[in-house]
């Protein structure tokens, strides 16, 4: 089965990211309990959204505010006003992540034929992020119904940004640098 027959069939796929390989899922509450399921880990903790574009994010969450959305190597918790995806919002339903990287062209293409997709780390909880194919955990490899090769990554995830307080605060420091620089 090909990546985008298996999202649209609320499978679970692994899709190389600007980081590390990710363990995947259509944005639905079906296909992301069936990747917490896989991933190990319990529903309280939150998992972000990767989009193709801006407008796949605001399709999902019309209220978003674009600005808040940071290109590249992060993921933004923003506000969720409307608590939209609570399956996806762990503790905080007020809040979300969101993500719009710079893909590698297989994962891009995949995307733009889906709009977004629900997105953690292919590993177990607590082990280091997948850089190939290879470093994913055969268990987790073994459940997903397909997936894209994109070769050897950095290896380095995203920097989460938590958007939501009076002044931004790094909740992981990963492969963007903070404060970001200026465009």
């Amino acid at each position: 089965m090909d990546a985008v027959a298996a999202l649209r069939a609320g499978e679970p796929v692994l899709l190389p990211t600007d980081g590390v390989y990710g363990l995947c899922s259509a944005v639905d509450e079906a296909a992301v309990r069936r990747l917490y399921a896989l991933k190990g880990r319990g529903c309280r903790r939150p998992t972000a959204v990767i989009g193709a574009s801006v407008e796949a994010l605001l399709a999902l969450v019309p209220e978003l505010d674009p600005a808040l959305v940071l290109p590249g190597p992060y993921t933004a918790i923003v506000p969720n006003p409307a608590r939209r995806l609570p399956w996806l919002t762990g503790d905080r339903p007020e809040t979300l992540g969101v993500r719009l990287p710079e893909l590698p062209e297989a994962t891009r293409r995949v995307l733009e034929e889906v709009g977004a997709v629900a997105a953690t780390s292919a590993n177990e909880p607590g082990e280091p992020a997948a850089a190939s194919l290879d470093d994913v955990p055969p268990r987790i490899r073994g459940g997903c119904a397909a997936e894209v090769d994109g070769g050897r990554l950095p290896g380095t995830a995203s920097t989460v940004v938590d958007l939501t307080r009076p002044e931004a605060e790094v909740v992981r420091l990963g492969a963007g640098p903070w404060p970001r620089p200026a465009c």
